[in-house]
Formats: structure tokens, sequence, C-alpha cells
């Protein structure tokens, strides 16, 4: 056998290995991960369990990557539609529906149950939620509202009241506070996205806002007004003193920046406004997260 005989069919499992990992949305999954361990950190009381946090984050990328594997399999249709999604395994054809629905259930199943026996019921119970509102709310409403994106926000926001939950056992006050912040931050963020990639969105018949409201004067009271509510909300940490006096000037600065941005797309609605807006949402929530656990307030 000549070496590039005997490389192919490494080649070619190398291959499916990287079409497997596609369908689970890496990228996503850290995001995830990321939240949920803000929250598993912020409930934590005294020094963080590591090994409770490991597990946890374990079973989170189970279920996370499998709720996003069946969200392609649902979406296949859309994906072959769009430039940028078009070359994902499925609708290019490198994997079969039946792949994505074995191996998108199994690491859903498995996550969760991982969950309930090694970290508790609450916490796999917020992670079972956030995956039927995903797959049976969100997914479907796509293609009928733009009010989907909404609906799309809770399952987003949930990650860190499922830390918190695995943290500490119970939800209170706080965890919805995160929860809130996560929210009111997804709309600005996923709106300035839709503006981006309206046209892909347009052709796959996906209903977002800025793919209905073409000229843009809904988009950008959409994007303002939610601008305006995360500003207070983000505050309250350091009201229910969970976090200190720094975190409560970072985040204020923070959200003035970001609610400026959204002025600007509201003013401009060009693409380059939503491309300032999108940065200034990657920039404004993990700097926010680092702050508010880096200024937590101990138990």
């Amino acid at each position: 056998m000549t070496p590039a005989a005997a490389a192919r069919p490494v080649g070619i499992v190398s291959r499916r290995i990287a079409d497997y990992l596609e369908l689970g949305k890496p990228r996503v999954v850290l995001m995830v991960l990321v939240t949920t361990a803000a929250g598993y950190y912020l409930g934590s009381t005294g020094t963080p369990h590591l090994g409770l946090l490991v597990q946890t984050l374990l079973g989170t990328a189970l279920a996370a990557a499998g709720t996003l594997a069946l969200n392609q399999l649902m979406e296949r249709d859309l994906d072959a539609r769009m430039a940028r999604t078009r070359h994902r395994p499925l609708p290019d054809g490198r994997l079969q529906p039946a792949e994505a629905l074995v191996l998108g259930g199994a690491l859903l199943v498995a996550g969760v149950v991982h969950l309930t026996v090694v970290v508790g019921p609450l916490p796999a119970a917020v992670t079972a939620a956030i995956a039927v509102v995903y797959l049976l709310l969100y997914t479907p409403l796509k293609r009928v509202t733009p009010l989907c994106s909404l609906v799309g926000a809770v399952p987003g926001a949930l990650p860190p009241v499922a830390g918190w939950a695995a943290a500490r056992g119970t939800l209170g006050p706080e965890p919805w506070v995160l929860f809130a912040i996560l929210f009111f931050w997804q709309i600005p963020h996923s709106l300035a996205i839709g503006r981006l990639y309206r046209d892909d969105y347009a052709r796959a018949g996906i209903r977002l806002l800025p793919v209905i409201d073409r000229d843009g004067p809904s988009t950008g009271t959409h994007v303002v007004a939610h601008c305006l509510a995360l500003l207070p909300v983000a505050l309250l940490p350091t009201l229910l003193r969970l976090a200190g006096a720094a975190y409560f000037v970072v985040a204020l600065a923070l959200g003035l920046a970001f609610l400026a941005s959204g002025i600007m797309l509201a003013r401009g609605r060009s693409a380059a406004d939503a491309r300032r807006l999108m940065f200034a949402s990657l920039v404004y929530l993990p700097v926010l997260l680092a702050v508010m656990a880096l200024d937590k307030v101990a138990f």
C-alpha cells in the first residue's frame, strides 16, 4: 500500500470526527460553559468545589452539544439555503439525518442524566428546560415570527441559573438577575447579527426582525429599548450584595457604551453600525461577568 493510500482512511476518519464536532457547535458550547461557570462561581459559598464544577460543566457540555446537534437536524433545509451555513455537515451531505438524531439525542440524554445523578436534580431540570424551549419553541418559531428572538433569549439566559443551582441546590433572586442580564443582552446582540446577515436569513425564510423590518426603525427601537433595560438590571448585583462597588462602576460604564452603540445602529441602520454593535456586545458580556466574579462579595 502506498503512503497516499494508507493516509486516505485516516483522513476520512479525521473528517468524520470534525463533522461530528461541528454538529455540536463547540464555540457556542464554550459560551454556554462560560456563563454556567460564572453562575456556579457566583452561587458558591466559600471556596468553590472544583470537582462539582467540573462535573457540572461536563453534563452541561454534553446536553448543549446534543441540543445544538438536534437544532441543526431540524434546520438542515434552512441551512442549505444560506451561504454561511450551506457547508455544514448535514446540508452538505457529509452526515445523514439519522446520524445527527442518534448523536444529538444520545448527548442530550447523557448530559441531563449525568447532571441528575452526579450534580443534582435542579440543575438537570434547568438544563432540560433549556433544551425544550430551544428545540420545541425557538427553533420552529424562527420560520413564523420575529418574536422568536425573545423566545430564543430564554434558553440563552438560563445557563448561569443552572450553574447557580448546581452550586447551591436552590434558587433565589440572584440567579434570576443573572438571567435578566443575559436576556436583555441577547436581543441587541442577536438583532445586530440579524442585520448583518439579513439577506441570508431572508433566503432561508427565517423571519427575524431585521428581515421583516427592511428599513430598520423597528429593529433600532428594540435594540435601544433592550440596551436601556439592561443598564439598570446590570447594576442589581451590587444592590443585592452579590458584587461590590467596583463592579457597579464598570457595569455602568459598559452599559452606557453598549447603549451608545445601540443608538448608533438605530440612527445609522447600516451594516457597519450593526458590526459595531455586535463587537460591543462581544466585549460587554465577558468583561461584565469577569468583573462581577472578581468583585464578588463573600457569602
